[in-house]
């Protein structure tokens, strides 16, 4: 989302957002002279909370949470938020006031931030900065709807730290040829596309490249990164497991979107299918049992258990860092199991690696 601050030196209002490179700032206005303290942080702090719920439809699209036309489910009260933006600009011009009766408060998180800017706004009372503001809100809407539609120019380039369980057909194809140009990864991954997608996109790379190295080392395909952890440590569970899923016969969509969908949920507090974690917890006493380990090697399996497989504040970004690091690992693998030097070694994996992905493209999304 945009961050909102008050540049008190310059009496400046100014937003700021991230680019997957570090963050960028810009002036929105220079605040009139009658202007206090306590309003200008008012107006930077309830327009920061009108971009958090803004681009909280974006990160928790409708077409997520099921059905939009089932009245009062989760996904018809997301769409419902998203339908909210045309109300944001009444809010800021005609706000709910006090009354002798109380104040109006809305259930939306989109239409109550932007009647709090609006009551800030007309204590105000100053038309220019009605207007200034307005066209910032207006140019944030705009890049959520951008980002919508696979565009991340511009202020929706934030969207590339964000995670969502939807992807862009278009990003994933992006993000593809990033991957056959360079299979091991490149910093544009994170810098210029959503990461969901391209996490899409890394997902068909690693199972490719595991194929390759699996054949060199005469490993099976979903123990290669487990196999090449012995070499150089690694990020071995989340590349494995979604390897375990592809093999299986899911898409790279279905498998990260789903671990992208358990990360989130538990971010909001939420247990995802409770009662697969109990299965999973079963298998750690299982194994503790077979393998006959003291109760402090028990305990410390069970510390270890994890209720999400990703980071549940940047579970997108989590998830495509373990997928590169699975594709270097499916390099170290092959490396050892091969007699080339080190600049010839990489140049003949991703060339074997580009075949690979070419003998299943369909497998893409």
């Amino acid at each position: 989302m945009t961050r909102y601050a008050f540049d008190a030196d310059r009496a400046a209002l100014v937003a700021t957002w991230a680019t997957g490179r570090g963050d960028l700032a810009q002036t929105v206005a220079t605040l009139p002279p009658q202007v206090t303290t306590d309003q200008a942080t008012d107006l930077a702090s309830n327009l920061t909370t009108l971009s958090r719920f803004q681009w909280r439809t974006y990160t928790h699209p409708a077409s997520a949470a099921g059905d939009p036309d089932v009245p009062n489910s989760e996904a018809w009260r997301r769409a419902e938020e998203r339908r909210n933006f045309k109300e944001v600009e009444a809010g800021l011009r005609n706000p709910h006031l006090p009354t002798d009766e109380g104040l109006l408060v809305s259930y939306s998180g989109v239409v109550e931030s932007a009647h709090r800017i609006g009551r800030t706004l007309h204590d105000i009372d100053h038309a220019a900065l009605l207007e200034t503001v307005a066209a910032e809100v207006r140019t944030e809407q705009e890049a959520i709807e951008s980002a919508e539609r696979g565009d991340l120019s511009g202020r929706a380039r934030q969207a590339v730290e964000l995670s969502r369980p939807d992807v862009s057909p278009a990003q994933v194809h992006a993000a593809d040829a990033l991957l056959r140009n360079d299979p091991l990864g490149s910093i544009e991954l994170f810098t210029e596309l959503d990461p969901a997608s391209a996490s899409v996109a890394a997902a068909h790379w690693l199972y490719a490249a595991a194929e390759v190295a699996g054949e060199a080392a005469n490993v099976a395909t979903t123990d290669v990164v487990a196999e090449a952890d012995d070499i150089e440590a690694l990020q071995v569970e989340t590349p494995t497991l979604v390897l375990e899923r592809l093999a299986a016969g899911e898409t790279p969509t279905e498998v990260v979107l789903d671990l992208i969908a358990e990360a989130m949920a538990v971010h909001e507090g939420r247990v995802p299918a409770p009662w697969s974690l109990v299965a999973r917890v079963a298998d750690i006493e299982a194994q503790a049992h077979r393998f006959g380990v003291d109760a402090d090697t028990r305990e410390a399996m069970l510390t270890s258990f994890r209720i999400s497989r990703l980071d549940p504040a940047r579970p997108a970004l989590d998830l495509l860092e373990d997928l590169l690091d699975g594709i270097r690992g499916c390099l170290l693998l092959y490396a050892a199991h091969t007699e080339h030097d080190d600049a010839e070694t990489e140049s003949r994996f991703a060339e074997d690696v580009r075949l690979e992905a070419d003998a299943d493209p369909e497998d893409l999304l």
